[in-house]
């Protein structure tokens, strides 16, 4: 017995040492960077002297603390896929921030001694632009494209202390469409793992047979290494292993596992389960490498006059095209930030995101994997034709098919991808070339995962139905040209249309202008656009039209709208016009603050909270006896308008036009100070829900509003602050645009302030700023030490306003 104890012992001992042995160490790089912009010829050398350089945490944007500057990135040129014909001045094209030019980032590497059988790599989440990776002032790779992950085996170069990474990047003028962003923008990695072990992206998850009770997972492994065995464990979302799968057998190194779910749960918007696999790599009795991979069980399916199903029942896509920056923290990737985005679309009813147009991140796939968006994957911005002078057709040939590969090798397993997108508006639509290069990639894309299909955001719908562009698509995605949908349905044999990109209504959050008519490409002394939200662009139409052909059309499969929040650059209608430096088509504006349009988006996707919204606001000194229009976007068929207690009428939705159908508008209200409100009706003409709109008096204080109370002390977590001004009664006031100011203390400091004015030119990083139709929002970013956090907000003739945030550990 005391021998056996003593075996039992020393095999545990053991089995705990080949497990530190084995264990893969993934250390992301965020604190310790040094970083400058400009030229320097020897920045990547060890001894090189970086002590007067800015102390950075990666991710990064260098160019979102400004300032603006009408001259920075001015181009000269006809846009092309906006019908313009003629060269003008486009001074808030890509943002007017400084994103253009070199910059170095430097940092030492302090490793944990390696063994022998040890390899190192280095992942690159994203770079802007142009990545070139030294260490110990060696080139050691990089890549070209500013959006892509990539990594390298670095092992070989490594010192056995006081290693230096450094990262050269190159951002040249006229190379996008929109504010790209600059720096290490996205996640760095230092993977470290055994030779013997699972290649980089080498696990591929799917699930072929999904059937009543049970669901096939099919997994295939690839290995460095030989003479190894693979253990693959599925555990459920409480951490329970509930199938098991042990692999001897290996063919180039793959490893092929069938394994059985039994009552599987499925993954969808409405119940994102999430399910981990743990591979595990033995040699012998020794663990030589544990890398877990979380996935859904699903399906997915396109067939022709039935259109897209989800787990076998058909749906329409609810989806929303997203740029990758994030308002006034830029191009820097940040959870909170990301998951603040998708929760506020989320309630909206949004259940699917187009990454336009661009590479995703890994962030915010994880977050639709976890939190319910179906994704929809992007690419490029262009092909081998060129629409910026130094865009990416300088790569294409090059580059396209490795950059297609690391797409999906990093990604193919998020349930939340249900297809790819290999271009956006690409000049090549014209002509035979241009099939041709559709076609090749495609191929990539399907050769590389089988498992989905692949669209690409057509306008230019006439060239694609002669050429056979469009015909050759696995989802023929249009943008725009809703007036084509039904020639382009006869002429493209699938069977089915995708709005890939729809709308592109403008609108400035707050502010409406009169007389309210529809109207295209129009412009105001301000620069700002009507959040009657009946204004659109010369290509684009109005969001009602888009509504029309998804309930009336069982062809079409859904629509992704143009944008889910505004975004740095392209401020049409307004983009040769200074200032003005972002975006007018968000959903929601560029501090996340909805527009009135969220509303009537929310009225027809939120299918399990009811919503009423009134607008415009009721503060109108000036206009008292005008024409006023009322409008109420509703989930509700009816609602009567009351002012002052007097009725103005019922109003019920009709099919008269497209804006009846989706609205109720009162158009002949005369404008009169005093108490707005509007009562939905049921069927039946009974009372079921009311908004009122008060008229407010002079501005009397502060009311701060965070979206989190709680965050977590890790250094990077944020809440996000609404900061309003209401009078003494506690009415808001939607014409309050005082400067405040900003102070924070404790575990915690100041990040930055927005307040989704596409004209205004201060600083996203200084404690004041302006409010804007009665708003703005602070960014409060949690210290790495447990604690309270105070914002305290200051104004001119203001009660200020005062919040708690706790972090926690």
């Amino acid at each position: 017995m005391f021998r056996h104890k003593i075996f039992l012992i020393a095999l545990l001992i053991t089995s705990m040492h080949f497990q530190s042995l084995a264990q893969r160490n993934q250390i992301t790089l965020n604190d310790g960077w040094k970083f400058s912009k400009g030229h320097f010829t020897d920045a990547a050398a060890p001894g090189f002297d970086d002590s007067k350089w800015q102390s950075v945490r990666v991710p990064h944007d260098w160019a979102i603390s400004g300032p603006f500057d009408k001259e920075i990135d001015k181009q000269v040129t006809a846009i092309t896929q906006n019908g313009e014909t003629k060269p003008t001045e486009k001074t808030g094209r890509t943002g007017a921030l400084p994103y253009i030019g070199e910059g170095w980032y430097r940092r030492k590497l302090d490793l944990p001694a390696l063994k022998s059988n040890q390899r190192v790599l280095l992942q690159i989440d994203g770079a802007m632009s142009e990545p070139r990776v030294y260490l110990n002032g060696k080139l050691v790779g990089g890549w070209n494209y500013g959006y892509n992950y990539f990594y390298i085996d670095i092992t070989s170069d490594l010192k056995s202390k006081d290693d230096m990474l450094a990262i050269h990047l190159k951002n040249m003028p006229k190379s996008s469409r929109w504010y790209p962003g600059a720096g290490l923008y996205r996640n760095v990695h230092l993977i470290i793992k055994d030779e013997k072990s699972i290649e980089q992206w080498g696990i591929t998850v799917t699930t072929p047979v999904v059937e009543n009770g049970f669901a096939k997972v099919n997994v295939k492994t690839k290995l460095t290494g030989s003479n190894l065995q693979l253990v693959s464990q599925v555990v459920d979302s409480l951490g329970k292993v509930i199938a098991e799968d042990t692999s001897k057998s290996f063919f180039g190194n793959e490893a092929d596992q069938n394994i059985q779910i039994v009552q599987p749960k499925l993954w969808s918007p409405e119940n994102p389960y999430l399910y981990t696999l743990i591979s595990k790599v033995y040699e012998g009795n020794q663990l030589k490498d544990e890398v877990k991979t979380r996935f859904g069980i699903r399906t997915i399916s396109f067939q022709a006059n039935k259109g897209f199903s989800l787990n076998g029942r058909v749906r329409k896509f609810k989806g929303v095209c997203l740029h990758h920056d994030l308002g006034p923290l830029g191009a820097a990737i940040n959870v909170a930030a990301l998951r603040r985005q998708l929760t506020i679309l989320k309630d909206m009813g949004c259940d699917a995101i187009r990454s336009s147009h661009n590479m995703p991140s890994p962030e915010q796939l994880e977050l639709c994997d976890e939190m319910g968006f179906m994704f929809l994957a992007e690419s490029f911005d262009e092909w081998a034709k060129a629409k910026v002078e130094n865009g990416y057709h300088l790569y294409f040939n090059t580059d396209a098919e490795k950059d297609i590969v690391n797409l999906v090798k990093a990604n193919k397993n998020h349930p939340s991808i249900v297809m790819w997108s290999s271009g956006n508006e690409v000049p090549d639509q014209f002509g035979a070339e241009g099939v041709k290069r559709a076609k090749w990639l495609q191929e990539i894309f399907h050769r590389e995962d089988p498992t989905r299909p692949v669209t690409v955001g057509m306008d230019q719908v006439k060239a694609t139905m002669q050429s056979g562009f469009g015909a050759l698509l696995d989802i023929p995605g249009l943008n725009y040209r809703v007036h084509l949908y039904e020639d382009a349905n006869k002429a493209f044999p699938q069977g089915f249309i995708l709005g890939s990109e729809t709308a592109s209504t403008v609108s400035s959050r707050g502010v409406y202008k009169f007389p309210v008519v529809k109207a295209k490409d129009k412009q105001y002394d301000d620069f700002q656009s009507s959040s009657y939200d009946m204004e659109y662009c010369s290509w684009s139409n109005l969001p009602d039209d888009d509504f029309v052909m998804q309930d009336d059309k069982p062809w079409v499969i859904g629509e992704f709208v143009w944008t889910g929040f505004d975004y740095l650059g392209e401020p049409t209608p307004y983009d040769n016009s200074w200032p003005s430096r972002s975006s007018y088509f968000g959903i929601s504006d560029l501090a996340g603050l909805p527009k009135d349009r969220y509303y009537l988006y929310r009225s027809r996707w939120n299918t399990t909270k009811p919503t009423l919204h009134l607008l415009p606001h009721w503060n109108w000194a000036g206009r008292e006896g005008e024409t006023t229009p009322v409008f109420a976007y509703t989930s509700y068929d009816q609602a009567e308008l009351f002012l002052n207690g007097k009725s103005l009428g019922i109003r019920k939705k009709d099919k008269t036009t497209p804006q009846n159908r989706y609205r109720l508008m009162w158009m002949d209200v005369k404008y009169e100070p005093g108490t707005l409100k509007v009562v939905a009706l049921d069927a039946q003409g009974k009372p079921v829900a009311e908004e009122t709109l008060v008229t407010a008096g002079r501005p009397d204080r502060i009311i701060l509003t965070p979206d989190r109370k709680t965050i977590s002390a890790d250094g990077k977590d944020l809440s996000y602050v609404t900061v309003s001004v209401v009078d003494k009664d506690g009415h808001p006031c939607p014409n309050a645009n005082q400067s405040l100011n900003f102070e924070v203390k404790g575990a915690g400091k100041f990040k930055a302030v927005c307040n989704g004015d596409a004209t205004s030119l201060e600083s996203f990083e200084k404690p004041t700023m302006k409010l804007f139709s009665g708003k703005l929002v602070v960014l409060v970013e949690s210290g790495k030490s447990a604690g309270k956090i105070q914002l305290k907000v200051e104004g001119k003739s203001l009660k200020s306003g005062v919040v708690e945030i706790a972090a926690v550990k």
